[in-house]
């Protein structure tokens, strides 16, 4: 060995006995969590996982260890829930003590603490309380906002038929659509479908959510100190939130300018009131930040997992065209032609809400939800998870459990129907997480895939560029998200 080399190894045998130094007090009461596999100083158990497919991962680790084992990101611990049974003890059954927003660094360096969906403690159940009781003031889950997203369908039809039956990639004319409705409830307006600036904002957070979703995104999240130095992909999500950042001060300056608390036009003028009665405050939750975070939070979160979900279906229905052919026998029998589809339609149309729901459980947007945490010491299984311990509950995991689904790998409508061919409610469906950080769009989504997936295969047969055994369904890229693959596709009208 050269002397350079020797150099190297006393380094690396230096830092390692300061690590363990370092987590020496915290050994003792790292010893009661879960087992798991032996973590090395530094990197964690970064050697059993792989970056590009994190789920495989902890699905094979699970194999070893169990439905609830630890893992080390780095140096930090978290908990491993796989399986139905696991996630729904801990997510459900003791949904308070599970309650916290665990470590995220690649949005944390971002929001810095602020926002709904990664927040913690008394700022989060404030706005989360405000932002629910919002939404339902402008009509989300009521008819007022489903009359919007049959407004937006019918603005997506036309879009479609501009194609004259010609490939085209749907990634952008989807997440227009879908935007939209968020749009209209937290900004007062839709854009026009060839806004420039809009069509740059949809970029960025579709370039986001991969880049989040990707090795680098993953690669932060577990080593954000070292990574927040280096050069790489990674650097252009900072670049583009700041962006996204930019878009919605401008926003509140427009509202600010224009503002009448007498007549609150959307959600930022109602977040303005409540920022003016609490200035004497504080102590407030509201002020410009949390404003700006919780609008980007309802902005992000209601363009890219709806508009996701729609291209998965998509492709899935030209994977199976005979499934897709059941669909539309369904919207001819029950809607027709000469009329747009309605939610009413929903609970005469059980085949086509099945579908809509094995597409989300199969596609599975996001497999391993966002990191919860413990917000108190907590006895689980046996184990003290300390407060603060990070928490990672699969998903994919639940939406894959061969104890709640046969043949959980094959996309099946059957899934969801009952042996009287009605919708059948399933406890392992958790397409938007559970427990007390559900999704607080929830409904607004439901509503948004019937009406858009209806409305669409009403007017349209789905036909792919290549044969159907051809289509590759396993996703581009998987850790955030599962991002289908880049694909093209014809609209033929029916």
């Amino acid at each position: 060995m050269d002397v350079s080399g020797g150099l190297l190894l006393f380094m690396i045998i230096c830092i390692s006995c300061l690590m363990l130094f370092r987590h020496g007090k915290s050994w003792k009461k790292e010893r009661q969590l879960p087992p798991g596999p032996t973590p090395l100083p530094l990197i964690g158990n970064l050697l059993q996982l792989n970056m590009k497919d994190m789920v495989k991962s902890l699905s094979m680790l699970s194999e070893k260890y169990g439905s609830v084992y630890t893992i080390y990101l780095g140096s930090q611990p978290s908990i491993v829930l796989y399986g139905y049974k696991a996630v729904k003890e801990a997510l459900i059954d003791q949904g308070d003590e599970f309650s916290g927003r665990g470590e995220f660094p690649v949005v944390f360096r971002f929001t810095q603490g602020n926002g709904i969906a990664f927040t913690n403690g008394e700022k989060w159940k404030n706005l989360r309380r405000f932002a629910l009781q919002t939404l339902r003031n402008f009509g989300v889950g009521k008819r007022t906002v489903e009359q919007r997203i049959q407004e937006e369908a019918y603005y997506l039809v036309q879009e479609f038929k501009k194609t004259n039956e010609k490939p085209f990639d749907p990634t952008f004319v989807m997440s227009k659509a879908v935007s939209n409705v968020i749009c209209s409830v937290v900004f007062g307006n839709r854009f026009d479908y060839q806004d420039k600036s809009f069509l740059a904002l949809l970029s960025l957070i579709n370039e986001n959510f991969q880049l989040m979703s990707s090795v680098w995104g993953t690669l932060y999240n577990i080593f954000p100190n070292l990574m927040y130095y280096l050069p790489g992909p990674h650097n252009k999500i900072f670049s583009n939130f700041e962006k996204l950042k930019l878009f919605v001060l401008e926003r509140i300056k427009m509202h600010d300018e224009l503002f009448d608390a007498n007549c609150p036009r959307d959600f930022i003028d109602c977040f303005l009131t409540k920022m003016k009665q609490e200035e004497k405050n504080p102590q407030s939750s509201f002020h410009t930040e949390t404003l700006v975070m919780t609008t980007h939070n309802l902005f992000f979160g209601g363009t890219e997992t709806v508009s996701t979900t729609l291209r998965y279906g998509f492709l899935i229905l030209m994977k199976y065209p005979e499934i897709q052919a059941k669909v539309h026998e369904e919207i001819e029998r029950v809607i027709g032609r000469n009329r747009c589809p309605s939610i009413e339609d929903r609970s005469r149309m059980p085949y086509s809400d099945a579908v809509i729901h094995e597409v989300q459980r199969f596609a599975d947007i996001i497999p391993m939800s966002l990191p919860h945490r413990v917000i108190r010491d907590t006895q689980f299984q046996g184990y003290t998870l300390p407060m603060g311990t990070n928490i990672i509950p699969v998903l994919t995991s639940v939406h894959y459990d061969p104890t709640q689904y046969k043949n959980p790998n094959v996309f099946d409508p059957q899934n969801f129907l009952d042996d009287k061919v009605c919708l059948k409610k399933k406890d392992a469906f958790m397409p938007f997480s559970s427990g007390k950080r559900i999704c607080l769009g929830e409904s607004l989504a439901r509503m948004e895939l019937f009406l858009y997936f209806t409305t669409i295969l009403q007017n349209f047969q789905l036909k792919p560029l290549v044969s159907p055994e051809k289509i590759d369904l396993t996703p581009q890229c998987s850790g955030l998200g599962n991002v289908p693959r880049p694909y093209q596709f014809c609209v033929l009208a029916r």
